[in-house]
């Protein structure tokens, strides 16, 4: 395992960052980190590389002891946070060779024109990197994060703000990344990125609710999802919350879905509605950002902690 913890445990205070959760990530996987805003995502990843010490646990990151040998981790982890964190005023290649003499690597010359490459920055390498859009600062931060060849990469939202077509090239990176061995972990609220991921992981109010694959996860909650199509749909939304057995109503796109857990009490909430030739019912399977919004909501009304 590159990771292998057990009851991850933080308080700030009285509150509760993460609450005893357990996580355990075979090398060379991509998993995806899912949890609302607040919900201890990003304190569980500091902890796990050595920013933050944890206050119970116990387990292993790399095969050091995540507690103890966090010098260890450090050296072996890459760790892209939420924030551009390198200095707008130097260029690509500057912020480059900056963090190789950091890291006190060999040949850095050669090793930074070998990940300017590899990541498609050879020919902005000039460029100050306060003058990069989203997608070219992200770029940049990831091959800073793979300069010294780490073990593992840990993503703290790394797509936040970026057009489609770079997240997508991102994601592709990513995986060429995960292909050589490298073992990644990376946070998102974006569904379709959860998706790329080999498993993921759901965090809310610091616990641990799912974890598998996103069919395992959307099979394992009972969610039953139906569409409603047709003109003027809005004002259903309404009309349907609140409704005996109706768990969530939202819009994706142009179709309303309407889910929850009995089948018999969703039939009866939306009976008055199928005589309507204007309207198209149909039951679909539930998706990912159903079982996510159901997740968070139920979790919402449980939890009694104030994450950070």
């Amino acid at each position: 395992m590159a990771i292998d913890v057990h009851k991850l445990t933080k308080h700030f205070g009285k509150k509760i960052a993460v609450n005893g959760i357990d996580i355990a990530i075979p090398e060379g996987q991509v998993w995806g980190f899912l949890g609302p805003n607040g919900s201890g995502k990003t304190t569980t990843i500091r902890m796990l590389c050595g920013l933050l010490t944890a206050d119970a646990g116990d387990g292993t990151c790399l095969g050091y002891d995540f507690r103890t040998q966090t010098d260890e981790i450090k050296r072996e982890t890459g760790y892209m946070t939420q924030k551009f964190s390198f200095w707008e005023d130097l260029s690509i290649r500057e912020n480059l060779e900056f963090v190789a003499r950091v890291y006190g690597l060999p040949n850095r010359r050669q090793l930074v024109d070998a990940t300017l490459e590899k990541l498609g920055l050879t020919k902005r390498q000039k460029q100050l990197a306060g003058e990069l859009s989203g997608g070219w600062k992200q770029r940049l931060a990831l091959a800073a994060c793979t300069l010294h060849s780490p073990r593992l990469l840990l993503l703290d939202e790394p797509t936040a703000g970026v057009d489609p077509k770079a997240r997508r090239d991102f994601w592709n990176e990513i995986h060429a990344l995960a292909s050589e061995g490298i073992t990644v972990l990376v946070s998102t609220h974006y569904m379709d990125e959860a998706e790329r991921c080999d498993q993921i992981v759901f965090i809310s109010a610091g616990n641990l609710v799912a974890r598998g694959t996103v069919a395992d996860i959307i099979k394992q909650s009972g969610l039953i999802t139906f569409t409603i199509a047709g003109d003027n749909v809005r004002p259903l939304v309404d009309k349907l919350k609140g409704q005996p057995g109706v768990q969530s109503v939202a819009f994706f796109g142009a179709l309303l879905h309407i889910s929850g857990y009995d089948r018999s009490l969703l039939e009866r909430a939306l009976a008055p509605f199928r005589s309507d030739p204007k309207l198209v019912i149909k039951e679909t399977e539930a998706s990912l950002e159903d079982v996510f919004i159901q997740l968070q909501e139920t979790t919402a009304k449980d939890s009694t902690g104030v994450p950070r």
